[in-house]
C-alpha cells in the first residue's frame, strides 16, 4: 500500500479527554475517533488491528471445537423476564421501545439469547457437548464512558456459551476454554495472569478473569508469589491472622467531642486504627432492610463480599440515610456494634478484636473495651477488602502482592441458572427433562487492542507486536526526488510484498522527521529508510519494538523481516 493512497489520520496533539496511554495513542496514531462519549468510529488502522486480533480469536476457538454464529444484539424483554434478570439488571441497560410499545434492549451479552436458541436448535442429547460463540458489538449505558476503548458504551466482545450434561462435562468445557484463554492472551504478547473472579451480575458458581497488567488497569489483582494463586480484590479471600490473648478489660464509656471518624478518634485517644472498630451502614433498596457491617479501623468494607452475602445485586445497594441510621438506634459517626435494630455482619478480624474502640451510639461518645461475644454478637464472616500484605489464602504462608489489571477476558461455570428458568433441557436416560449445565467465557475485543497498546508504547508512540500490527514494515525514501532511493525503496516493496508482508511504501511529500514522527506514533514494527547510501545498496533498519537501528544492505534488511514473518506461521 502506498502511503499517499491511504487514510493516515494522525495527530501533532492528544485530545483533552484522553486520560491515559492507550486512549491517547490510539486517537493520535489515527486508530479510532470519537463519535460522542463512549462512542466511537474505527479508522483504517483500528479496523487491521481488531481483525488480526479477532482472527488469533478465531483460529483457537476453531481449533477447540467451538462453533461461530452471529446472533442479534436487539433483545426481546420477554427472554430477559425469563431468566429474571430485566428487573435486576441496573440503568446501564440500553432499553427502548419499537413503534408497537414492544420493550427491547441492546445486548450487554447474550446469555438469553444463547440459551433459547440452544433450547430451540438442539434435539438430542446426543449433540451435547456443545460450544457455540460470536463476535459481536455490545451496548452498556456507563454513566461515566472513560478511558476510550476501556470504558466506552459500544464496545466488541467475543462470547461464548457452552452446554453440558451435567457438572463433570462443564468442568471439562470450562477447563478447555481456560486453556484456550491461555493461548490467545500469549499468541498477542500480553502480560497477563488469571484471577479468581466474582461472577456479578452474570451469575453462576466460579469464574476466573483474565488480567492484563497496567497502571491503567481498573481492577486490583492480589497475588502470593510462592504458591500461585491469585485473585480480584473484589474475590480475595481475606484472612484473619489475629490472635489477640490480651484479657478483656472492663467496657467504658469516653467523650469524643466532634469525632466523626476513625482518624479523628485514634488521633483522640492516641490509639492504633488496628484497635478501632469501623461501621459501614448500608441498604438492600429491593427489601428497604438496613445492614451494619462492622469492620477494623484500618479496614474497608468489600461491596461484593456484601451483597454476595445477602444474596443481592450491586445495583441494589446503597448507603443509608442519617434518618435510616437514626431509626436504627444509633447516630451517624458515633456507631458501634452494640444493641442496634438492625442486622449486623462483623468481619472476622473484629470477632477477634480485644478490648477495641468503637462508636457509642451516642453523640460525642465512643466505648473502650469493646470485645465480641461478650459486648455484642452478629454474623461472623469475611466482609473486608483484601490489601497487599494479607497472608496467602492458599498457602497460609506468605503475604500476598498487588497489582493494577485490565479485565480482558472472563469465564464463568454458569451452572443452571440460565437453562433451568429458561426451560432449556434434554431428555435423559431415563426419560426426565433435565436442564442443560452451562458455561460462560468472554473476551473483551477492543478492550484487548487498548490492553495491547497499554503494555506496548514508549514516548514516541505505539510498539506493537508483529502479529497484530496494522502493518509489518514501511519503506521511507528519504526524498521522492532522488531516483537512487526511489528505486531502492520500490525493489524492497516490491521483494517484500512478494514475501507476504503487509508493507507500506511512504512515498509522500515532506521531510524524513515528519515521516518517522508518523511511523513510530502509528508504532510499524519495521521501519526502513532509503537514504543518501541506497545507491551503494545500504538503507537504515529500525526495530520500532527494541529502538535499535542499524545500516545493513537492501537484502539484509529483507532477510531479517523474511525471517521475522516465518516465526509467526
Amino acid at each position: 500500500m502506498k502511503a499517499s493512497k491511504m487514510l493516515i489520520a494522525t495527530l501533532k496533539e492528544a485530545p483533552q479527554e484522553a486520560q491515559i496511554a492507550s486512549h491517547t495513542l490510539l486517537l493520535r496514531g489515527g486508530f479510532i475517533k470519537n463519535l460522542v462519549a463512549g462512542v466511537y468510529n474505527y479508522l483504517p488502522f483500528g479496523l487491521r488491528v481488531l481483525n488480526k486480533i479477532e482472527a488469533i480469536i478465531r483460529e483457537e476457538m476453531d481449533k477447540s471445537g467451538a462453533i461461530e454464529i452471529l446472533s442479534s444484539a436487539v433483545q426481546p424483554k420477554e427472554l430477559w423476564e425469563e431468566s429474571g434478570r430485566w428487573s435486576k439488571y441496573g440503568a446501564e441497560l440500553f432499553r427502548f421501545q419499537d413503534r408497537h410499545d414492544r420493550e427491547f434492549c441492546l445486548g450487554p451479552t447474550h446469555e438469553e439469547i444463547f440459551t433459547s436458541m440452544a433450547r430451540d436448535l438442539i434435539k438430542s442429547p446426543k449433540q451435547l457437548p456443545m460450544n457455540i460463540y460470536q463476535i459481536q458489538t455490545k451496548y452498556r449505558d456507563e454513566a461515566r464512558p472513560r478511558f476510550g476503548l476501556m470504558r466506552s458504551r459500544e464496545f466488541i466482545m467475543k462470547d461464548a456459551y457452552s452446554f453440558d450434561k451435567d457438572q463433570e462435562g462443564l468442568d471439562k468445557a470450562y477447563s478447555t476454554m481456560y486453556d484456550v484463554y491461555t493461548r490467545i492472551f500469549k499468541r498477542l504478547g500480553l502480560d497477563f495472569r488469571a484471577v479468581l473472579a466474582d461472577t456479578g451480575a452474570i451469575g453462576g458458581n466460579g469464574s476466573h478473569q483474565f488480567m492484563a497488567f497496567s497502571d491503567a488497569g481498573e481492577s486490583d489483582v492480589v497475588y502470593c508469589p510462592c504458591c500461585g494463586y491469585a485473585a480480584d480484590v473484589e474475590k480475595a479471600e481475606a484472612v484473619c491472622t489475629l490472635d489477640d490473648k490480651e484479657e478483656m478489660k472492663p467496657l467504658e464509656e469516653i467523650e469524643t467531642p466532634n469525632c466523626k471518624t476513625i482518624d479523628d478518634v485514634c488521633t483522640y485517644i492516641n490509639i492504633d486504627p488496628k484497635k478501632s472498630i469501623k461501621a459501614v451502614v448500608l441498604k438492600e433498596t429491593e427489601t428497604n432492610k438496613i445492614y451494619f457491617c462492622f469492620v477494623r479501623g484500618d479496614r474497608e468494607v468489600n461491596i461484593i463480599k456484601f451483597v454476595n452475602a445477602i444474596n443481592s445485586s450491586e445495583a441494589f445497594v446503597t448507603f443509608a440515610t442519617e434518618e435510616e441510621i437514626k431509626a436504627a438506634g444509633t447516630v451517624h459517626g458515633f456507631i458501634g456494634p452494640q444493641g442496634l435494630k438492625a442486622e449486623i455482619l462483623i468481619d472476622n478480624e473484629v470477632a477477634h478484636l480485644r478490648n477495641a474502640v468503637a462508636g457509642a451510639n451516642k453523640y460525642n461518645y465512643h466505648m473502650k473495651n469493646v470485645n465480641y461475644g461478650r459486648d455484642f454478637e452478629g454474623r461472623v464472616l469475611d466482609i473486608r477488602q483484601a490489601v497487599e500484605g494479607d497472608i496467602c489464602p492458599q498457602c497460609k504462608e506468605h503475604p500476598m502482592k498487588m497489582r493494577r489489571g485490565i479485565e480482558v477476558g472472563q469465564i464463568f461455570k454458569l451452572g443452571t441458572k440460565y437453562s433451568s428458568p429458561m426451560k432449556c433441557t434434554y431428555t435423559n436416560a431415563e426419560g426426565k427433562n433435565v436442564p442443560m449445565v452451562m458455561g460462560c467465557y468472554g473476551i473483551g475485543v477492543t478492550r484487548t487492542m487498548s490492553a495491547i497498546v497499554e503494555q506496548y508504547h514508549d514516548e514516541h508512540g505505539i510498539k506493537w507486536p508483529l502479529n497484530v500490527a496494522p502493518y509489518q514494515a514501511v519503506v521511507v525514501p528519504v526524498s521522492m526526488k532522488d531516483e537512487s532511493q526511489i528505486m531502492v525503496a520500490e525493489q524492497l516493496y516490491t521483494s517484500l510484498q512478494n514475501e507476504k508482508c503487509e508493507v507500506i511504501l511512504d512515498d509522500r511529500d515532506g521531510s524524513l522527521g515528519f515521516k518517522m514522527k508518523d511511523w513510530e506514533l502509528i508504532g510499524i514494527p519495521y521501519i526502513i529508510v532509503c537514504g543518501k547510501k541506497a545507491a551503494d545498496g545500504i538503507v537504515e533498519f529500525k526495530d520500532r519494538m527494541t529502538g535499535e537501528k542499524n545500516e545493513m544492505t537492501k537484502e539484509e534488511a529483507f532477510e531479517k523481516i523474511a525471517l521475522a514473518l516465518k516465526s509467526l506461521k
